[in-house]
């Protein structure tokens, strides 16, 4: 079996209306290729007839290859599992909603050309996208940014061009709460972004909504940053010493014959706050070590239940070889 140039992984979860026009879009971008490419499409658990249309462009097409996960295991572990079964010497990690442009990947791929393992694009503007989700996504990244000992870029999604040697060291991460946009910046090599105008989505509606996006960033941080557990320690000594002074205080009023009338609302409102800050520090605790167990259970990070031009027992790997050298 000859290994392609370029793969495309695109998950997909109920993108039946998109599908059409992302694979004519995606046919006119290979053609411009500088090499032969493939489409793996990794349908995580659509219920809107997403596969079938997958499986009539299979037919129509052999490059679009099809692999059908036995659920939805979300939109992370969707692009593992295409990453996992990409057998080109450069990766092309897109959505298929086509907020990622193909176009991009021209620019994406004379980049990796020039020499860089890593190209990522990076969002110059974010069309079609409410103020909320703007704003919460240009803070999460800044303050993701301040919070991890990695670098990771601003504004830069999971639209990203990889080659082999960036592909085998994620692939070596088999971690089940996985962030791959951090992911990524961790394995280093030579990286460089692109810039681009994010446009709004072809058809239907986001798949994300706010409590999955708030997981998404909770993984985020606790993946790569100590810094929730540091900042419930600090938490835990400034109310130490807070509590100490005011101890202090009361023995010296109480000294003086200041303080005659016991204070019950103080007393109730230190009680709480003490309380509360309890219950957040465990559940910060908690959370890491909810992730301990998820990892220790050693589950699989997917099932496959049907595949289109693929092998479902595991990826068939490249041979080693120079960069962008056809077989």
């Amino acid at each position: 079996m000859t290994a392609p140039e370029y793969s495309f992984v695109i998950p997909v979860h109920n993108e039946a209306e998109s599908l059409p026009e992302l694979a004519r879009q995606l046919t006119d971008v290979m053609a411009q290729l500088d090499g032969s490419a493939e489409v793996v499409l990794v349908d995580d658990g659509s219920t809107d007839g997403s596969f079938e249309i997958m499986r009539e462009l299979h037919e129509h097409d052999a490059r679009f290859r099809v692999l059908r996960l036995s659920r939805n295991f979300g939109h992370q572990i969707a692009i593992t599992a295409g990453l996992d079964h990409a057998d080109g010497y450069a990766i092309v990690i897109m959505d298929a909603d086509l907020q990622d442009p193909p176009e991009v990947v021209l620019e994406m791929a004379q980049r990796w050309r020039d020499g860089y393992s890593v190209v990522y694009a990076v969002r110059d503007r974010r069309s079609g996208e409410g103020l909320v989700k703007r704003v919460t996504a240009k803070w999460f990244y800044r303050l993701l940014d301040r919070f991890t000992d990695t670098p990771i870029p601003l504004d830069a999604g999971d639209f990203r061009l990889v080659d082999r040697q960036a592909l085998t060291a994620i692939r070596s991460m088999r971690e089940h709460n996985r962030y791959l946009r951090g992911m990524f910046a961790w394995v280093g090599f030579d990286q460089t972004g692109v810039r681009y105008v994010r446009p709004a989505r072809y058809a239907g509606t986001t798949k994300f909504s706010m409590r999955k996006m708030a997981s998404f960033a909770t993984d985020g941080i606790l993946s790569f940053s100590a810094a929730p557990l540091r900042l419930a320690l600090n938490l835990g000594f400034v109310i130490s010493t807070l509590a100490f002074l005011a101890g202090f205080a009361a023995i010296a009023c109480k000294v003086a014959g200041v303080y005659t009338v016991p204070g019950w609302a103080s007393l109730s409102v230190a009680v709480a706050l003490l309380g509360g800050m309890q219950l957040i520090i465990l559940g910060v605790i908690g959370e890491y070590i909810a992730r301990i167990y998820e990892e220790v259970r050693r589950r699989p990070l997917y099932l496959v239940r049907d595949t289109l031009g693929l092998d479902a027992d595991g990826p068939w790997r490249a041979p080693d070889g120079p960069r962008g050298s056809r077989p």
